[in-house]
């Protein structure tokens, strides 16, 4: 109560104050206008900020002539760029900004200038953005203030006044959508706001203060490889999220797996990131129902098997997660035949063993030895051809027939999703070991045409070797008997 009533203390006696100093509010007091109603709430009021501070002129002169003459640098109302031109005058000189207290940051206009808000307006004449486009004008308050229309709370309306207008953001950028505070307010950062929670994040927390980037430049706090990073600001601050009761290590995990590892270590612009599963402006974490969906975005056939399979009646009848399940989430490691099968490592044994689910069991089984055999029998082909090719046979066609073999363990690997020993089969052995079987034979066949080669070459020099022993033996014979005939 102490403190409050000093609070209230305070305000009256600075404004009484101010207003001995400060002629230009003094008159438009007197005249109740409205700006210099709600400047009183200003927090360069507070800080004994004159009207002049921002609009020039006289603020000692009770003479309006005096007062609001250009030669006392008076500029009525700033227009255009120069409203942020005032405001820069201070903003961004350390000096002045510390003789009124204030550690505020004083690069905010270069920040701004260099942003997507720096740019020139439809107009040519003046930037997008204004300082009081955000702050605003006369009523401007410190931004940890409720009041502030750059408060935490108050950000996402502040940004949907001109980003929630269809007409004037399509003048701008036609292909930027408009519901971005719609979405925004269903999402579970968005109906953390609305019940006053201003931890929760806000557009600013995203996409940036007076640095905001287009999504798509690089330096973007949302460009696709910088926004785990962003989200991890928030999601792996421990005592920040510990209200929420949610884990931290979403971002490690993330960057472990595979999908966080073919963004960030390889840089594949494809490779998911946070948005792609959780959403952008409608953010929230996939329910267990609709995993597979988000899943299914980009694996759409793997999502359309399991949808098929006898797994998807189990899976939602135990309300277990699709996908989740067997991959994990944040942390989702490269697929392996390791997940298949009866091992203790394999994923079908948490569900399925020999006394439980025991038809699972055996599938997963069979599937695996069937896997297993088709990638044994790969590999034998690939040697018995590199053989071949080693001996200088031609064997361009059996390693080109290979490749079919290839796909046909890929798309078993896919196949496995629906859990139907038949397909799976069907793959593995018409299109998989088929294949394998051709090409070995052909490469065996190679391997004895080398040496049949080889074998037909010696023989074949043996033939001339003996027959040019033959002849030079024969010459001699000739040129001795007509010496001694001579």
């Amino acid at each position: 109560m102490k403190t409050l009533t000093a609070f209230f203390v305070t305000i009256i006696f600075s404004s009484v104050v101010f207003a001995k100093a400060d002629e230009c509010y003094n008159c438009h007091n007197s005249l109740g206008d409205n700006a210099s109603k709600i400047f009183t709430g200003d927090v360069h009021f507070s800080k004994g900020i004159s009207c002049s501070g921002c609009h020039g002129g006289n603020s000692r002169s009770e003479d309006m002539e005096q007062a609001m003459n250009a030669s006392a640098g008076f500029i009525g109302v700033p227009k255009g760029d120069v409203k942020t031109e005032v405001c820069i005058r201070c903003h961004s000189d350390e000096k002045k900004m510390r003789s009124f207290g204030s550690a505020l940051r004083t690069d905010q206009f270069r920040l701004l200038e260099a942003s997507v808000h720096g740019k020139l307006s439809l107009s040519g004449k003046e930037r997008i953005l204004q300082c009081t486009t955000c702050h605003g004008a006369h009523g401007v308050r410190d931004v940890k203030s409720p009041l502030s229309p750059a408060y935490s709370l108050n950000v996402p309306k502040t940004c949907a006044r001109c980003h929630s207008n269809v007409v004037y953001m399509r003048s701008y950028n036609p292909a930027l959508p408009t519901d971005q505070y719609q979405k925004y307010i269903t999402s579970r950062h968005g109906r953390l706001n609305l019940m006053h929670d201003p931890k929760a994040a806000d557009c600013a927390d995203c996409h940036g203060y007076h640095d905001i980037q287009a999504p798509g430049v690089p330096t973007s706090k949302v460009y696709k490889t910088n926004l785990p990073s962003t989200c991890a600001e928030c999601h792996s601050n421990k005592e920040y999220m510990s209200a929420y009761k949610i884990p931290t290590d979403q971002f490690e995990k993330y960057s472990e797996g595979v999908h966080g590892q073919a963004l960030l270590v390889n840089k594949v612009s494809g490779a998911p990131s946070c948005n792609d599963c959780h959403g952008n402006h409608a953010a929230t974490p996939p329910g267990v129902t609709s995993i597979s969906k988000v899943c299914g975005l980009c694996h759409t056939l793997n999502a359309e098997l399991f949808a098929s399979s006898p797994h998807k009646k189990a899976f939602d009848k135990n309300n277990y997660p699709e996908c989740e399940t067997c991959h994990g989430n944040h942390l989702v490691k490269a697929a392996s035949v390791s997940l298949l099968g009866t091992d203790k490592e394999a994923a079908c044994s948490k569900c399925h063993s020999d006394n439980r689910n025991v038809k699972g069991f055996k599938t997963a089984g069979l599937m695996r030895h069937l896997l297993d055999s088709l990638s044994s029998s790969a590999v034998r082909a690939r040697r018995l051809i590199e053989e071949a090719e080693q001996k200088g046979m031609e064997v361009s066609e059996a390693a080109f027939k290979l490749r079919d073999a290839g796909q046909a363990e890929m798309e078993a690997k896919t196949m496995v999703h629906s859990f139907d020993l038949n397909k799976f089969t069907g793959v593995v052995k018409d299109k998989g070991l088929s294949t394998t079987k051709e090409v070995i034979e052909e490469a065996h066949d190679k391997i004895k045409e080398y040496y049949f080669r080889r074998i037909g070459l010696g023989i074949s020099i043996a033939i001339m070797s003996s027959l040019a022993v033959t002849l030079f033996f024969y010459i001699k014979k000739i040129e001795k008997k007509d010496g001694s005939d001579s």
